[in-house]
Parts: structure tokens; sequence; C-alpha cells
């Protein structure tokens, strides 16, 4: 697995990983413990999987959990998502900025998406399949979100708003500025 860009001063990574491929199709080790530390500069714990499929303009996110702290190994084994991670770190100097990746089955890049970040996803496909491992279990009371459409965040999705499909929850997430002034983040 190689790291193939860094964003947010290396805290995200979008990672590679290797691919054998011959007439018959192609072999992937999409995760293996002591390659992505390697990767990363850091050993991670993985408790949970989650699996989300998601038709065309279905917009999941962007989420982020505080309480335990959850990273997230994300990638698209189907279809094509726009992957976006915003930084929610206070001390960070791009807080609130985000970033936008790709993420295909077809180009078969991973992002790592550490504790600090809100992270969410535009599926580009019908039936866009993604699979993240996360470092935390899923938890209801130290989780929230931002409304993705915030022009604060100055996120330029590839369609309009009302081509988008959003979760009643997501849909009346925070801005960033009501993230900012809630001092349970201080």
């Amino acid at each position: 697995m190689d790291v193939y860009r860094s964003l947010f001063d290396g805290a995200v990574k979008v990672l590679q990983p290797r691919r054998f491929e011959d007439e018959r199709g192609y072999f992937m080790e999409s995760w293996r413990e002591e390659t992505l530390a390697e990767a990363l500069g850091m050993d991670l714990a993985f408790v949970q999987d989650n699996e989300s499929l998601s038709a065309r303009g279905v917009l999941r996110g962007l989420h982020y959990q505080w309480d335990p702290p959850q990273g997230k190994l994300v990638r698209c084994a189907h279809g094509k998502v726009l992957d976006v991670a915003v930084d929610l770190r206070r001390s960070s100097p791009t807080l609130g900025q985000a970033e936008v990746i790709e993420l295909s089955a077809d180009n078969r890049l991973q992002i790592w998406i550490p504790p600090g970040f809100a992270h969410g996803f535009l599926s580009l496909t019908d039936d866009a399949l993604v699979l993240y491992k996360c470092t935390a279990r899923w938890s209801a009371e130290g989780e929230s979100g931002l409304w993705p459409l915030d022009p604060e965040l100055n996120i330029n999705w590839p369609c309009a708003a009302d081509e988008i499909t959003l979760s009643p929850k997501d849909a009346e997430a925070k801005t960033l500025a009501d993230y900012l002034a809630d001092p349970v983040f201080d």
C-alpha cells in the first residue's frame, strides 16, 4: 500500500493498495495491519466494519464522532463517490477547510480519515458501495454532523442542491458556524 496523496499536513492520507491484474481479473489486499501501519506511520485497531450502498445523488454526511473519537479507512468497492473530509481540529490552521477526493471501483483509492475530521460522500453512480473500517464503535451520544451544503465549507458538489438526497438528520445538521460556537468542542 502506497501513500498516493497527503492532505491537511499529512493527517489525512489517500492510499493506493497494490493490485495484481491478469486476464482473469485482479487481486488486491485492501487491508493488512502492518502494511497500513507502515503507510500511516501508526498502529491502528479497527473494531467495526461498515458498508453503505447509495443511489446516484445520495449525500451521506458530513459526520464526526468525538466520544469515543473515531477514525475511518474508507474505500469505494463498486461505482464512484466524491469523498470529503473537513478539518474540525480546533488548533489546526486548516480548521473548517474541506478536501475532496474521488474514490471509485476503478481507481481503488482509499482514504484515512483520522479522529478530528468530519467525513461524508456523494454517490456519483447508481449502486455506489462504500466500505469503511472504524477505530471506535458508533455512539449515538458522541456523534454529530455538519450540514454538507453549508456555503461556508466551500465544497463544490458536482450537481445542484435539488439533485442531492440527504437524510433528515443530515439535512438538519449544524453549520460550521454552529459547530465553532459550541463550547462542547473547546
